[in-house]
């Protein structure tokens, strides 16, 4: 750790551009090795203007953030809703491009089905299995490490990159998202690659890094829709403030086109999916006039924000009780709005371990840097993380409706500003005694942040509180001795110490947590601590659900691909099903029940030409949705036992009773 601190003095001017292909390969070979070998260790030496140890360390790095998102992931449990429209968009083009839920492409997911595409591509390619679903999450939750070290490490240097990235990858939220399915992943993929660009941007003046920041913005919104424009602001104050050798008004110009390319990659598919006529494409599930635009505008947007969820003419109202979200999931859950809620309890042991640092590091950066020249890039640097971080969070806290995992977005911007404090923390060093009391403030109030998100219920409570007290004792003595040295004494050896020590203080309970999160299997759904009694029962289940499927899917693969095998009012009620089988459950009213994406005309069509016989109806409390009040008007109750594989005739789920009904083909007449 010495040594990387030690870094942190290396001059904050733009590094220097590394050398062309061209002329490494006129270089003459070492001695010692022949060619081949040379070539072959290149990728684990650093370039020229960064420190022999930098990439191996940042591979380091990045192998053991991808051990911990891989570790056991074909054992890790999925969010079924995503994870079987994932399967039906692998087993058809059609289905791929519109993000169809189930194999017939009756409705679509949600969401925009950008990192769904992503999914179905890796079970196209490898087969259904759970880790082929899993390791696109993996894979971009590993690139989020490399490419936060190298945004940073162009303003600050490899030491500065380096501990954002260390940062990043012990994080739990981070850690938790990338072993599932959750399209957050490719999200902050996406996102930190924008903030990378930007940064290229802002220090250079040039017009195309920007456009290519836009374009990432664009793709992102792809992804997880309008949390991906959170960071547009950001980047654009960064760029207005700092781009160098550029008039006033260019800068806006430059603004424009970035903003352009971005909305134009943004709504580029949302605008075909709208030109493919309604019959030719899925009912566009979230929303209640088959729109894509009502989907992210108004179910994923405005109805997050005031807690309506399908509110509008055509829909169904929603059902009376609150019923169960997919199995091998967790409900998004309805909180009372305010920002304190992600300081403490679950939400806090996710994502608020850097969070006070963070915010001191941002603080300690623009006031160190406020005389400095408009074209400052550490100053931006503050400015851009500074800003994600700030409109991200009050996002969230103005959020009627939340997941553990949202929170992750919050992650890379906290630890470039941790790695940006310490590295300007150790270049100033010897300018006022100012900069070691902002670092002692830092380390303990970050470290009692820390001990208070470790519940004593924690079975490593008496390790986290033994090493993060030795850290912080170590680190308090150095601060102290470099606060209080004499004008004589260097104070590089007490800064050194103090800032290393300080370092592992703030991320040593962070890494505990993230680290029994893996030995526990834990998951996007789960928070670090929880209790033990909870684990074990969501793992027994879904363990069980597991090895039903095979069962299930030789049961299904009976039925004729023209026939749904069970219909329900929603998609999460058969997900598993179709995750299980690739085969059609037929779900009449999409994720929430609410949304007409069968008609009743085309319901009792399909019952009359057998394509739909078993059907699930909710019957206490009594269903709302008009296809299945039309079955309970005209099918017949299921005496004993469902056709399906000797299901039972009533399910209870909750509050909810479920009855199983048979409907002939004469019943549509």
């Amino acid at each position: 750790m010495g040594d990387v601190v030690g870094e942190l003095a290396l001059d904050t001017r733009a590094p220097v551009p590394t050398p062309a292909v061209e002329s490494e390969s006129h270089a003459e070979p070492s001695p010692e090795f022949p060619v081949e070998r040379q070539s072959r260790l290149r990728f684990w030496r650093s370039p020229p203007e960064q420190p022999t140890w930098a990439r191996p360390t940042l591979l380091a790095v990045a192998a053991l953030a991808a051990l911990s998102y891989g570790w056991g992931l074909n054992h890790d449990v999925l969010e079924t809703f995503y994870a079987g429209a994932a399967r039906s968009m692998s087993d058809s083009w059609h289905n791929f491009f519109f993000g169809a839920f189930d194999p017939w492409g009756t409705v679509s997911v949600d969401k925009l089905p950008g990192a769904f595409w992503v999914q179905a591509l890796s079970l196209r390619l490898f087969g259904f299995h759970i880790w082929a679903i899993v390791v696109p999450q993996v894979v971009e939750g590993t690139l989020t490490v490399l490419v936060l070290y190298r945004a940073v490490r162009r303003v600050a240097g490899a030491g500065a990159g380096l501990v954002a990235a260390l940062a990043l990858a012990a994080t739990p939220v981070t850690v938790l998202l990338n072993r599932g399915n959750i399209s957050d992943s490719l999200l902050i993929l996406l996102l930190v690659l924008a903030a990378d660009a930007a940064t290229e941007a802002y220090m250079t003046g040039r017009v195309r890094p920007l456009v290519l920041a836009g374009l990432w913005v664009g793709l992102a919104f792809q992804t997880k829709m309008l949390q991906a424009w959170l960071v547009l602001p950001a980047i654009y104050a960064a760029y207005l403030m700092a781009a160098p050798a550029l008039s006033l008004g260019r800068r806006y110009r430059h603004i424009a086109l970035s903003a352009v390319v971005a909305l134009a990659v943004s709504v580029s598919w949302m605008t075909v999916v709208t030109l493919v006529p309604a019959h030719d494409r899925p009912y566009v599930d979230g929303s209640c006039n088959d729109s894509v635009f009502s989907q992210v505008f108004l179910y994923n947007g405005a109805d997050r924000l005031s807690g309506r969820v399908l509110e509008q003419p055509r829909c169904t109202p929603p059902p009376v009780a609150v019923q169960a979200t997919t199995a091998g999931g967790a409900p998004t859950q309805a909180l009372e709005k305010g920002p304190a809620r992600f300081l403490a309890g679950d939400l806090g042991r996710d994502a608020a371990w850097l969070f006070v640092p963070a915010v001191i590091a941002l603080g300690g950066i623009l006031v160190a840097r406020r005389r400095r020249p408009r074209t400052d890039p550490w100053r931006a640097a503050a400015v851009l993380w500074g800003m994600w971080l700030i409109l991200t969070w009050c996002f969230f806290a103005s959020s009627h409706f939340l997941n553990d995992y949202y929170l992750a977005a919050l992650a890379p911007p906290m630890a470039a500003l941790c790695g940006l404090g310490l590295t300007l923390a150790w270049r100033m060093r010897t300018a006022s005694r100012l900069v070691p009391a902002t670092v002692l403030v830092a380390v303990l109030a970050g470290a009692a942040e820390a001990l208070s998100l470790t519940p004593r219920s924690a079975g490593v409570w008496p390790w986290v509180v033994g090493t993060t007290l030795v850290a912080t004792g170590a680190a308090v003595v150095a601060i102290v001795w470099w606060l209080f040295r004499t004008p004589r004494t260097p104070p590089t050896s007490a800064a050194r110490v103090g800032l290393a020590s300080g370092a592992v203080a703030l991320l040593i309970g962070a890494a505990w947590a993230s680290a029994t999160s893996v030995a526990n299997g834990l998951g996007p759904f789960d928070s670090p601590y929880q209790s033990a009694a909870l684990t074990s029962t969501e793992h027994a289940q879904w363990q069980h659900d597991v090895a039903s499927w095979p069962g299930q899917s030789a049961t299904a693969a009976k039925v004729p691909a023209s026939h749904s095998i069970e219909t329900a009012e929603t998609s999460s009620e058969v997900s598993q099903d179709v995750l299980a089988t690739g085969h059609e459950y037929l779900p009449v009213g999409g994720f929430t029940g609410q949304v007409p994406s069968t008609s009743v005309t085309q319901f009792a069509h399909d019952v009359g030409a057998g394509r739909i016989e078993d059907v699930l109806v909710v019957v206490h409390p009594l269903t709302r949705n008009p296809d299945m009040r039309w079955t309970l008007a005209h099918c017949q109750a299921v005496a004993v036992a469902s056709a399906v594989a000797g299901s039972p005739a009533t399910v209870h789920v909750g509050g909810s009773t479920y009855e199983r009904y048979v409907c002939a083909p004469r019943d549509a007449g």
